[in-house]
């Protein structure tokens, strides 16, 4: 026993010590081993690890190209403010509209609820994150995959680089942009220096930007002096300016404004007592910073351009749906029309809602209010429209009878205008002629929801009353745009037809399966063109027939107190009114007359029928040049050509000068500058009126005055 050796234990046995394989089963002891080794696989940390490493690479690659591309060296220069520039289709520039600023704000200066609003409903990490909140992006992204209310995730330091610094574009490129955006101005500016510039330059709606001129234009008051309610208010507006604008939607901006101080409270900005005690605050608006483009088109069009990217308040310029010849196109159909004193309204619109054309007025200067798209009045008989698509619907053909005589049961016993009545008259016949009586049974037939529906349907947003048979008779006031945009939707077959003042996006197939609009089947469809092309083959509507196939409807209210023309040929809706402003009736005018007359002279130039030549060709216009309203014509300069005679070799005539209300004669006489203006109050020589005292003569060699 004492020959034993013990065996080395785990403690004393050498590191060292190599590794002996075990023979393989029946291999004989000491026989020579396969040095071989199987490859080992990879395992999990070791790719892992490496692409890590690939992900690593690329993103500093991404960091080194947006640090050549993004505009990063901008982002700390001062912010210019934001001007949009409209153009025509052509590119002609209509409007350039500048934004109502004021001086920048200084965090130090204000009470401390009013960043406080601010940072509890946009951003409320934004003291502690770098520029960029994953927690912030993530609760967006699970909220938006949820279906839960759209969020979009970005913080203050964000929504400074995208609206300063950065297009409209959504891309994922754009976002990185931001991104890298943001981390530069967090390590540039400090956090109140940002927060500074975010509330010096948002958009608060009513094209105002910025904190300081928000709290004048809408509480009359310094952004020093806001109240925690104004404050609350203001900050509520950054979700959508134009559409929450207190002075438009109030309820809208009281309702965002609860939510705000909601938010306050969960950051705990507010105790709960404190938010209940908070009441909405009072507008004080002391000064309508309405800022008329010179276009009743662009005045109409700035909204909507505006709300195309709310976030973006660089300078933008858009290309609108107004076609500049259209445009003078309806200005020569409405002078040539013999309209007199009453006022006129012309919208032109392809068959998908772009519009090319529009006349609000006889004059924008006298009057920058668009019966466009502001005045509510009567649309008469093109009313029927409705009636009649409601009864097709129901299954009645435009060959089917109903009585035409005088209604004399009831309290509404509407006439015949003429007096003409019949036994029966069929729907063709009825709808060409626009016979009243045969308009309201047909009205009772088929229901007066029925036909409410079939307006709705087409986009009529107005109230339409119940239970009142004068409503086949278009007592009703709407708008002239809604009224064309329903016929927009007849001459389509796909309604309702939203008007626009840019290019409608393309559509793809699933947009055109799920966009919620509706089609007639096609023997309704055929059945209403049946009735409007009788119009203007043989019945009211004789006035605007043309070569081309047209249909179309008159209507004239009561009282002869409107007249309109509704209709189109080829791809043009046009909409015509005429009428008074103070509502007060129009001598001799019906919707067949002067309203088919201008409706005819527009589209025959629009379709270029009667030989009427294609416009010459002229120079591509530039996008930043002077701005062409195209509401009023304006030959501008033109060169005085003088008799070879002259009365004396010292005058010397420059140019005559054709402006909207006035021309204008420019030259000297004996070196003596000379101005002779001709408008409605008379004539006007270097300032002075005809008839006044004038002034004394100038001396041959006498020093030209200053001023005129």
């Amino acid at each position: 026993m004492d020959n034993l050796q013990p065996l080395p234990s785990a403690a004393t046995a050498p590191e060292a010590l190599p590794f002996q394989p075990v023979p393989a089963a029946g291999a004989p002891l000491g026989a020579p081993q396969d040095s071989r080794v199987p490859p080992r696989r990879r395992s999990r940390l070791w790719w892992i690890t490496r692409g890590i490493a690939a992900l690593l690479l690329a993103f500093f690659l991404l960091i080194g190209w947006l640090a050549i591309t993004a505009p990063l060296s901008k982002s700390l220069q001062p912010i210019s403010p934001p001007q949009i520039t409209l153009l025509a289709a052509d590119g002609t520039p209509i409007a350039r509209n500048g934004a109502i600023v004021a001086a920048p704000v200084e965090i130090k200066n204000l009470p401390i609820h009013v960043p406080q609003a601010f940072i509890a409903i946009e951003d409320r990490r934004f003291y502690t994150h770098w520029g960029i909140d994953p927690r912030g992006i993530a609760r967006a992204m699970w909220s938006n995959v949820t279906g839960g209310s759209t969020q979009g995730g970005s913080t203050i330091t964000q929504q400074l680089a995208k609206f300063t610094f950065l297009s409209p574009e959504r891309s994922l490129t754009r976002k990185a942009r931001e991104m890298l955006i943001a981390f530069w101005l967090e390590a540039w500016l400090s956090k109140d220096q940002i927060l500074e510039r975010y509330l010096s330059n948002a958009y608060f709606g009513d094209n105002t930007y910025g904190l300081r001129a928000a709290a004048m234009h809408y509480f009359h008051r310094k952004p020093e002096n806001l109240t925690p309610a104004q404050a609350a208010m203001l900050a509520g507006l950054m979700k959508a300016p134009s559409r929450l604008a207190p002075t438009s939607n109030y309820e809208g901006a009281q309702d965002r404004m609860r939510v705000v101080v909601q938010a306050m409270v969960e950051a705990g900005f507010l105790t709960p007592a404190q938010a209940k005690a908070i009441r909405p605050p009072r507008l004080d608006v002391r000064v309508q910073n309405e800022l008329p483009t010179g276009t009743y088109f662009a005045d109409w069009a700035l909204p909507q351009a505006r709300m195309i990217d709310e976030a973006s308040y660089a300078p933008q310029t858009y290309r609108t749906t107004l076609d500049s010849r259209l445009q003078a196109a309806a200005r020569r159909a409405i002078e040539s029309s013999g309209l007199g004193s009453a006022q006129v309204a012309l919208v032109a619109m392809r068959k998908n809602g772009e519009v090319v054309a529009m006349v609000g007025g006889t004059d924008y200067a006298k009057s920058p209010f668009n019966r466009v798209t502001q005045a509510r009045r009567q649309p008469g008989s093109t009313f029927k429209l409705f009636v009649y698509l409601a009864a097709l619907g129901k299954g009645w053909k435009p060959e089917d009878t109903i009585e035409n005589t005088p209604i004399e049961t009831g309290y509404y016993r509407p006439q015949n205008a003429g007096g003409n009545y019949s036994q029966t008259i069929t729907l063709e016949d009825a709808f060409a002629r626009s016979s009243n009586v045969a308009a309201v049974r047909l009205f009772q037939k088929v229901g007066d929801t029925a036909v409410i529906d079939t307006a709705h349907r087409l986009g009529v947003t107005s109230p339409m009353p119940q239970g009142d048979p004068s409503l086949a008779l278009g007592t009703s006031t709407m708008t002239l745009m809604e009224l064309t945009a329903a016929y927009a939707g007849v001459a389509a077959n796909r309604f309702p037809v939203e008007p626009r003042a840019f290019p409608v996006p393309e559509e793809g197939w699933f947009d055109w399966l799920f966009d919620g609009r509706h089609s007639m089947s096609s023997s309704e469809h055929e059945g209403i063109e049946t009735l409007l092309r009788a119009v203007v083959n043989h019945g009211t509507g004789r006035g605007a027939k043309l070569r081309a196939a047209n249909f179309g409807k008159t209507g004239t209210s009561q009282e002869n107190r409107d007249a309109l023309f509704v209709g189109y040929a080829g791809d043009y809706v046009v909409g015509v009114w005429v009428g008074n402003d103070d509502n007060s009736p129009l001598k001799g005018v019906s919707g067949g007359s002067i309203p088919a007359k201008i409706w005819r002279g527009f589209m025959r130039e629009a379709l270029r029928e009667g030989g009427i030549p294609a416009p010459s060709s002229k120079p591509s216009p530039n996008p930043s040049g002077p701005i062409q309203p195209l509401d009023v014509p304006d030959v501008g300069d033109i060169p005085a050509v003088l008799p070879t005679a002259l009365p004396s070799p010292d005058v010397n005539i420059g140019d005559v000068h054709v402006g909207n209300d006035a021309a204008t004669l420019n030259g000297q006489i004996n070196g003596v500058p000379l101005e002779v203006k001709l408008d409605q109050k008379g004539l006007e020589i270097n300032g002075q009126r005809l008839g006044s005292q004038p002034p004394p003569a100038p001396a041959a060699g006498a020093t030209p005055p200053k001023g005129n």
